[in-house]
């Protein structure tokens, strides 16, 4: 049976301006998006949006679903885990982002899951563990044990949040095994970061050769890698290597934004996290002695966005929420709006993001021929980005043609 979307404006994920436009599905696919109201569809299923803004299913570029607990997973029984991370992503598909990248945390397993209808969830595309060296961002283990006493390196097809690797080999191991694992990326982990104990922000991690080892392996499986950058020396060593990404993009300046604009590369801000870390730290079982490398990274963040849009890099949109109940990530969009627009914040966070995903061939925009994940938000998203910070203000999420959310009154 065919669905009719009509009654709301369009927000495309083009750029352009909103516009009227009724929307017709025809299975998992956009059948028509026409500006004129197309003549009664006897057999058609109609869905009246008066009141509403209809747009792309959100993308969330940077989550981890899979990171219930940053510090102490051991400690939660493997099935509570696997229960919190279920509901993570039934959170994630009901809050409208109807795709989302998996940066470090679930694999393979849980997209699976989604993939056959065992659980709902947004369209998935795991990176595997983060990849990092001894004593880099992604090293939580304790640091006065050596790795085999660590009691929670992840379990493969459930959650692997992090592996350690030294050497062009061992990465190169560590990316087979991620890919062998369900990866569709992978991430690296090139500087220091927030939330590590072993490290500090100005920290370069993994050498070149390292790096170029793992884009190697990406490249012989037609794929890319991402990688955690929180300084301009890192990323200007992943750039070298051959990194198509960088997730948070923070300490940019002028020179190495036009370096990154030059390359073709995409940034993924991710302010979120650090907006909420300060009232949600214990909640994500971070540990309070991080939240001063918190402080400082917050407006440098925001600061090294506005260069990064000056500069005309290519930027996409990441909440990087954590924690068993993830519920605040389209908070991400309205943070962003208030430094490059609210058009330009969706536009990450639905074209932008696809593009650097390479799925834009099927989503990210509203054409006639792309999979039909579209969302129904209550009032004017332009006017107002704040009101995706609130998932009960989606009032309906259409995922490849189904409707798996409609609380319409």
């Amino acid at each position: 049976m065919p669905l009719v979307l009509q009654g709301a404006p369009l927000i495309d994920g083009t750029g352009r301006d909103a516009h009227a436009a009724t929307i017709v599905v025809d299975g998992e696919r956009i059948a028509t998006v026409s500006e004129s109201t197309p003549a009664p569809m006897a057999d058609a299923e109609v869905l009246d949006l008066d009141g509403l803004t209809v747009l792309p299913g959100l993308i969330d570029a940077h989550t981890h679903l899979g990171i219930v607990e940053s510090m102490h997973m051991a400690a939660i029984p493997l099935a509570v885990i696997a229960a919190q991370m279920f509901g993570n992503a039934e959170r994630c598909l009901l809050s409208g982002h109807t795709t989302a990248r998996e940066v470090a945390g679930a694999d393979g397993g849980l997209r699976q899951a989604i993939d056959m209808g065992a659980i709902p969830g947004p369209r998935l595309y795991p990176s595997g563990p983060l990849i990092s060296q001894t004593g880099g961002h992604g090293d939580h283990w304790f640091p006065w044990l050596d790795h085999h006493h660590q009691p929670f390196f992840g379990v493969a097809g459930l959650s692997q949040p992090f592996e350690v690797a030294n050497g062009p080999d061992e990465i190169r191991l560590a990316v087979r095994n991620a890919f062998k694992h369900g990866a569709t990326q992978i991430k690296l982990c090139v500087s220091g970061g927030v939330v590590s104990l072993t490290d500090s922000l100005s920290d370069t991690q993994l050498t070149v050769d390292e790096m170029r080892a793992a884009v190697e392996e990406a490249t012989a499986r037609g794929t890319y890698v991402t990688a955690h950058c929180l300084n301009v020396r890192a990323l200007e060593n992943g750039l070298e290597a051959g990194l198509q990404c960088f997730e948070h993009g923070v300490g940019l300046d002028e020179k190495t934004a036009a370096k990154v604009a030059a390359a073709g590369a995409a940034i993924v801000p991710t302010l979120t996290v650090i907006e909420l870390m300060f009232e949600m730290y214990e909640e994500w079982g971070i540990d309070p002695i991080v939240l001063p490398k918190a402080r400082v990274v917050l407006d440098d963040a925001k600061n090294s966005l506005r260069i990064a849009h000056e500069a005309g890099v290519k930027i996409g949109s990441g909440s990087d929420e954590l924690g068993p109940a993830q519920n605040r990530r389209g908070l991400e969009i309205a943070l962003k709006a208030e430094i490059i627009g609210a058009m330009n914040a969706i536009v990450s966070a639905t074209r932008t993001n696809a593009e650097i995903m390479r799925i834009d061939d099927k989503l990210g925009t509203v054409e006639e021929g792309k999979l039909a994940d579209l969302i129904a938000i209550e009032g004017d998203p332009l006017a107002n980005p704040r009101i995706f910070d609130d998932p009960d203000n989606v009032k309906v999420v259409i995922k490849g043609g189904e409707v798996v959310k409609d609380i319409r009154n």
